[in-house]
């Protein structure tokens, strides 16, 4: 067998992306206590926003190509929908269209907020769930993707909703205006 005929198992395969995860969370958190320490709080928390935004804005213009948003397990312990559990976003029983309903969608045991957990750093890991909103704008700027609980918070999950964004808020994102980041009121808030 060769090996690109070897075939990995899914517990291997999510450990693979465990792994992914984990850096992406550390690579977050270490320019984010970088930008904080060189430049003071205010102004590194700033920063922070407006890169979660451009990162927000490239994520969704490569998923609006048709790339894959997020790996299919391995970033969360498990999703919900409804009362339907399962591991990989392919068994949920709605598909991610315009008719999928995030109200009913609820994600369980973030790779991600777990470190930022781990590292008492969850002020500043938080920060990064703002990618979430950036990216649904990138997508489609009259609609926002929302948090109404969300794990680096000390929530038990992340739940969201889609409502419509108004104009400052278009405006805000469009021209990386910071007041942009009331855009997800409980981050905002925190």
């Amino acid at each position: 067998m060769t090996d690109k005929d070897e075939v990995v198992t899914r517990e291997d395969a999510i450990k693979q992306v465990e792994t992914a995860v984990t850096r992406i969370a550390l690579i977050h958190l270490g320019y984010a206590k970088t930008l904080v320490e060189e430049l003071g709080e205010e102004k590194g928390k700033e920063l922070i926003i407006k890169s979660m935004m451009e990162y927000g804005k490239l994520v969704g213009i490569q998923t609006a190509k048709g790339g894959q948003d997020l790996p299919h397990y391995g970033l969360h312990d498990k999703y919900l929908y409804d009362d339907h559990e399962f591991i990989d976003t392919r068994k949920c029983p709605v598909p991610r269209d315009k008719n999928f309903d995030f109200n009913r969608y609820r994600v369980y045991g973030c790779m991600l907020s777990k470190i930022f957990r781990e590292l008492g750093e969850e002020e500043l890991g938080r920060l990064y769930c703002y990618v979430d909103s950036a990216k649904s704008m990138a997508v489609d700027p009259s609609r926002k993707l929302i948090h109404t609980a969300c794990e680096p918070l000390g929530d038990d999950c992340c739940r969201f909703d889609v409502i419509p964004t108004t104009e400052t808020e278009r405006e805000n994102f469009k021209n990386k205006n910071l007041d942009w980041k009331a855009v997800d009121p409980i981050l905002d808030k925190a």
